[in-house]
């Protein structure tokens, strides 16, 4: 276990494990062909598949996003109805998350990614045909059994990433797969614009081929570490997972609060931006409108990717960056109070920065969160993290447009006010200083 230096607001991690037990827990990490002067080749083909699961998890998501128009239109329901098809999915996955993350600490991390891709894209295709019957009930039963499959993808691919490597390997893994998140926003709604043109619930079939392909890519790709310790019992790993938030709380949840933060503010923004687009003078809309969203993610596809390549689990470059990170989000999104409707280029730049500093934000996260946290309990971390975020990603558009409905300063004043905050407390809470040692 970590120690915490006894300093008023100050977390410091270190490990107590002996220079030989962290070299032979150190060994039976994953390490790809590495060992046999194949690095590279090895890493890459985990690292391919462990990035097609998050990208999967986005695109049965967003894709469907730019034809919620006709879908309000075909099946005859209202606006808030066709909301639903996009937040009951995030809403159910981010309640089964932890169960799912209990569930891969209990017996493996593929044994639950594998069943969550078979859900996840058996309800999509179920969710297709419900669209071509007209049937508006049985497509939010599909789409309540997506989000259930949804529940364990992710998140588990975080804790696998954990448990396959340690250092700068590790977190260069964890930053692709917030990068290929990142990259999956930003195809989502070109894809799914691009399908319509074909048969507007097109959408809804694609998505299950995606699936496959990660499906067997985990599958035949990934050789999950074994474990040497029996799982422990439900009342044990309830107590532990209590015992590491009362331990490491301080820093844990501050750490929950700015990663969902970040992307309520992400979503929440895109949102806002996608419907400014369509109302005059600009007037876009279709796939061009899906290249302008497009935009920011890419700013913080790259950011998350290099992030995650350089930090090498270094404490004090990531509390650097992470402080830089919510920085430029304050001050960005802050500027928009004045610009959001003066020059749609100034505003789409500093909406780019705030991006950039979510990108310089999330893998330091990502890294902490994982890397920190024993194996045993690793998974029901990592899931409560990440419940919180697909709680930011669900409720960010319905916010912003209550917002929007009042005025679109307050939609800026409050989103930099949230970063304001979060920027402070991890300025005073979250101070990892040295080399992070993997659990």
């Amino acid at each position: 276990m970590e120690k915490t230096k006894k300093r008023r607001l100050s977390i410091i991690f270190e490990s107590d494990i002996s220079p030989d037990a962290h070299a032979e827990e150190s060994s039976n990490k994953k390490k790809g062909s590495g060992d046999q002067g194949g690095e590279t080749k090895g890493h890459l083909l985990d690292f391919i598949a462990l990035a097609s699961v998050p990208l999967v998890l986005v695109f049965g998501n967003s894709m469907l996003v730019p034809i919620l128009p006709d879908l309000q239109e075909k099946l005859a329901i209202s606006q808030f109805q066709s909301s639903l098809v996009i937040t009951l999915f995030s809403v159910t996955a981010g309640l089964v998350i932890p169960v799912s993350g209990y569930l891969s600490d209990r017996f493996s991390r593929k044994g639950i990614i594998i069943p969550s891709l078979i859900i996840y894209g058996a309800a999509g295709i179920l969710a297709g045909f419900a669209a071509i019957w007209n049937s508006y009930t049985i497509l939010i039963i599909a789409r309540a059994l997506q989000g259930l499959g949804a529940a364990g993808t992710s998140s588990i691919a975080m804790a696998l990433a954990g448990d396959m490597y340690n250092d700068g390997t590790e977190s260069k893994a964890l930053g692709l797969i917030e990068a290929s998140n990142g990259t999956g926003k930003v195809l989502s709604p070109i894809l799914g614009s691009l399908l319509a043109l074909i048969v507007w619930y097109a959408a809804f079939f694609a998505f299950p081929l995606f699936c496959l392909l990660s499906l067997l890519a985990v599958m035949f790709l990934i050789k999950e570490p074994k474990r040497k310790k029996e799982p422990e019992k439900l009342g044990t790993y309830l107590h532990n997972i209590f015992s590491v938030l009362k331990e490491k709380g301080r820093w844990l949840i501050t750490a929950f609060f700015a990663g969902s933060l970040a992307l309520f503010v992400l979503f929440g923004v895109l949102f806002y931006l996608s419907d400014i687009l369509e109302e005059a003078p600009y007037n876009i809309d279709g796939v061009m409108k899906g290249l302008v969203l497009a935009i920011p993610l890419l700013g913080m596809v790259v950011t998350s990717y290099t992030t995650g390549a350089l930090i090498k689990k270094n404490g004090t470059l990531m509390r650097w960056l992470m402080n830089i990170g919510l920085g430029i989000m304050t001050v960005s999104l802050g500027l928009c109070i004045f610009f959001y409707n003066s020059n749609m280029y100034l505003f789409i730049g500093l909406l780019t920065l705030s991006s950039i500093g979510t990108g310089l934000l999330l893998p330091c996260l990502n890294t902490m969160i994982t890397g920190s946290v024993p194996r045993a309990q690793r998974g029901g971390i990592t899931s409560l993290y990440n419940s919180l975020r697909f709680l930011g990603v669900a409720f960010g558009p319905p916010l912003f447009g209550w917002m929007m409905d009042m005025s679109h300063q307050i939609v800026f004043i409050t989103v930099t006010v949230l970063a304001f905050i979060a920027l402070g407390l991890v300025f005073f809470l979250i101070k990892p200083k040295g080399q992070l040692q993997s659990q």
